[in-house]
């Protein structure tokens, strides 16, 4: 094993006495089409495997994100937004193209929901679309006024934020699970297998960490995920960690009525500072994953 790799001992004294239970609601993003994909792997195939491993661990309405241009992109992804919600699972708002608000300027920012829209309400029933999840978490931080304007159209048609609490960048491990399985290096997917655990485990101390230090207990926490095939190759493992942890598995709206996290949720009120994601010692992970099967 290389050396950078983080070895899951290093966190099993976190778990190694019992943890009050805490709550987390898991989120997907980048529905229907997210990074490459293995030989031999559809877009279809990594959402079903998605939403079984899902629906047998009890996950209850995981809301995915969509962005509606992959469906022009990619013609007949429109069958993992079927299976998405014949699941049971709600759609939310992730912006037509993905575009980061600090590179639009207002107008396009209004487009990107507004072109979403159609498909969403297709597809919804008696679900609620009108979550809205900013891409790359972009919400022009120094741009005081914009930020304030995105809110204020966001409020006024009835969007709240899908705010992000915990993340450990899975997105960062699909591009280079395509290109291992791509050359059979099974070495290199063990390694990355076990750094995608590894990275799940420091978010899970991170967010134990900073949480407690900023509010003295840990609010439900909200997960970023992505629908990637190495995403959906790890969730049953994933999901096994986060029980092994003490966490409960709850809904979106579940998770955003605590007390600490109103503020990052409803557009209507002052914004809330955002939380920690990441330290040194995730980035190192990433840094080094990223060069695996180059």
């Amino acid at each position: 094993m290389r050396t950078l790799l983080l070895s899951a001992a290093a966190f099993a004294c976190a778990f190694a006495t019992p943890v009050a239970a805490r709550d987390i609601a898991i989120t997907f993003d980048d529905l229907p089409v997210h990074s490459a994909l293995p030989p031999g792997i559809t877009r279809l195939m990594v959402a079903q495997d998605i939403v079984t491993t899902l629906q047998a661990a009890g996950v209850p309405q995981v809301y995915g994100f969509i962005n509606g241009v992959q469906l022009e992109r990619e013609p007949g992804t429109d069958a993992v937004l079927k299976v998405w919600r014949d699941a049971g699972f709600p759609l939310g708002n992730h912006g037509w193209a993905h575009l980061g608000l600090s590179k639009i300027d207002e107008a396009t920012f209004e487009s990107e929901l507004e072109k979403n829209e159609p498909i969403l309400k297709s597809l919804a029933g008696t679900t609620d679309w009108h979550w809205f999840r900013f891409p790359f978490l972009d919400e022009a931080y120094a741009d005081p006024a914009k930020r304030a304007a995105s809110r204020a159209w966001l409020a006024a048609h009835g969007y709240r934020i899908a705010a992000v609490t915990a993340s450990f960048a899975d997105y960062a491990f699909n591009e280079p699970y395509a290109r291992c399985a791509a050359k059979h290096d099974d070495a290199a997917i063990h390694e990355l297998e076990q750094a995608y655990l590894d990275a799940a485990s420091a978010s899970i101390a991170l967010s134990g960490e900073t949480e407690t230090a900023q509010f003295g207990k840990t609010p439900p926490d909200i997960l970023l995920m992505h629908i990637g095939a190495f995403d959906a190759h790890m969730l049953p493992r994933l999901i096994a960690l986060y029980k092994k942890a003490g966490f409960r598995f709850v809904t979106l709206p579940q998770a955003a009525k605590a007390r600490e996290n109103v503020g990052l949720v409803d557009p209507a009120l002052p914004a809330a500072p955002g939380r920690t994601l990441g330290d040194a010692k995730i980035a190192a992970l990433l840094e080094h994953i990223g060069t695996l099967c180059m």
